[in-house]
């Protein structure tokens, strides 16, 4: 039975936002309404020009035969700067300052609101690029690279410090941690990533940068390929980061664990993310 083209197009809205980066041939939506192609074409340019409009992302439409329309999730630079401000009012309170010159911030991660607001923002700055896997280490980082990889429509894969009876055989590296300066493991079941994956790293917090190093070399004995590192809050003020590797939401500016004093900026992101097809003309 057909229905109304107020009922399809909220249908095919649904629909497209859970199949992001998947590639929808015409003739699947022209069957599934019963509708002319036609019809079905001029759907999606009423979507697309919405989506556009309202920061749901972008919609392309590829021709001939082995063509369709894929949704990519993403946001304009202007959104993302309110997301920004958002999550630097909440991480800007000096009662957040833990021993050690940490931050608490899994009441942010655990606010599903603010989690997928991350997790769009970091799948914006790797929009269009082909990603295999969003990698993470145990157990802060989790529900970043889990909101990170539903956006982007890929697996994600969570690297241990000490490996479960679960995981099954495992690779392993040694990494120093920037931090404290001692030698650690960290541990990836072999079945967990495929060799040449493009893979794209996240975590919550880098200090010293130990784990993020850590877990490019074992990208590398995977034999995969690292896209890029995305953290939430980076504290390391004083230190030189490659821009074209590392984006960072978030910078601490200034923490003084005595006082206690604390101020946080905005990272690198604006900087380095391209929102151009995100913007509307």
């Amino acid at each position: 039975m057909k229905i109304r083209r107020s009922e399809r197009l909220i249908d095919m809205t649904h629909y497209l936002e859970t199949q992001p980066y998947r590639l929808i041939p015409l003739p699947f939506f022209a069957e599934k309404y019963q509708s002319a192609k036609s019809s079905i074409s001029e759907d999606i340019g009423i979507l697309k020009h919405a989506f556009l409009a309202n920061n749901i992302g972008y919609i392309e439409t590829l021709p001939g035969a082995g063509g369709g329309v894929m949704y990519t999730p993403g946001i304009s630079q202007k959104q993302a700067e309110k997301y920004l401000v958002t999550l630097q009012q909440k991480l800007s309170d000096p009662q957040r300052i833990l021993p050690g010159g940490y931050l608490y911030s899994s009441d942010i991660i655990g606010d599903p609101a603010l989690l997928r607001q991350i997790g769009l923002l970091i799948a914006t700055r790797y929009a269009g690029q082909k990603v295999d896997a969003v990698m993470t280490v145990a157990t802060k980082g989790i529900p970043i690279a889990q909101s990170v990889a539903y956006y982007l429509n890929v697996p994600f894969v969570i690297v241990r410090r000490e490996s479960k009876v679960t995981e099954g055989p495992t690779l392993s590296v040694n990494y120093e941690s920037g931090s404290s300066s001692r030698v650690e493991k960290m541990e990836l079941s072999k079945r967990s990533l495929p060799s040449g994956a493009r893979v794209i790293a996240v975590d919550d917090f880098m200090k010293g940068g130990g784990t993020v190093s850590g877990m490019r070399n074992l990208i590398r004995e995977f034999a995969g390929e690292l896209l890029g590192i995305s953290v939430l809050v980076d504290s390391s003020a004083q230190r030189k980061i490659d821009a074209n590797l590392v984006t960072t939401l978030l910078n601490v500016q200034h923490l003084d664990v005595q006082a206690p004093a604390l101020e946080v900026g905005f990272g690198n992101y604006l900087q380095v993310t391209d929102f151009s097809r995100f913007t509307s003309n």
